[in-house]
């Protein structure tokens, strides 16, 4: 359990906060880490500073080898730790490991308007390859029209693979991402490409319309 807790704060200096929408270049705000200044692990420094790095500008510490997940803390796989934190969430409860293996393997792939691969992607794009690749979901268009055909759920019904819409440009959907778990959802972002957002930072918040289910 020592070396698991050691893992965990070594994948942690992958972790970043904060992103854009589609449409706009403004970055969203950034949690404060509740974390001390920094810690030691065989040596290493992690520093706050360190936690705040992009994870898109080192993807030679992704996770490659994608172990089936376990219920049980103890047999937990690598990334079950490091998307734990990302969530804030316990980690025997990460247990999608097709999801998770598919965020992984985009995470930071930059943002391209009307991008759809891994040279490039926008965030429609990234959504419908996300439904149609992991949930079995025929998903395709833009973010507008993937919330006029959605189900409309609302908050407390929202579950992992529903969309998230939001208006950044002020008068239609213009952005969309996956609802993952605890207020998260992964999207393409303009500034850092694939990441993972939380709808309660102020710049979402204030765009946010609601979310959908697409069946």
């Amino acid at each position: 359990m020592k070396v698991r807790k050691e893992v965990l704060w070594v994948i942690v200096v992958m972790c970043a906060l904060g992103a854009v929408s589609c449409n706009s270049t403004k970055k969203s705000a950034t949690k404060k880490s509740s974390s001390s200044d920094s810690r030691f692990i065989e040596g290493m420094v992690i520093s706050r500073a360190a936690l705040s790095s992009n994870v898109a500008n080192t993807g030679s510490m992704k996770i490659k080898n994608f172990t089936p997940a376990s219920s049980n803390v103890e047999n937990a796989a690598l990334w079950q730790f490091k998307y734990a934190q990302l969530l804030d969430v316990r980690v025997e409860t990460v247990l999608n490991t097709d999801l998770f293996r598919f965020i992984e393997d985009w995470w930071g792939t930059p943002y391209v308007y009307g991008g759809k691969n891994k040279n490039g992607v926008d965030c429609s794009g990234f959504a419908n390859s996300l439904l149609n690749t992991v949930f079995k979901v025929s998903s395709g268009g833009s973010s507008a029209q993937l919330y006029d055909k959605s189900k409309k759920v609302n908050n407390t019904q929202m579950r992992e693979g529903d969309l998230v819409f939001f208006k950044t440009n002020g008068t239609s959907v213009s952005h969309v991402g996956v609802y993952l778990v605890n207020d998260k959802f992964v999207h393409a972002s303009t500034s850092s490409g694939v990441m993972i957002s939380d709808l309660n930072e102020s710049y979402w918040k204030k765009y946010y319309v609601g979310s959908g289910r697409v069946e």
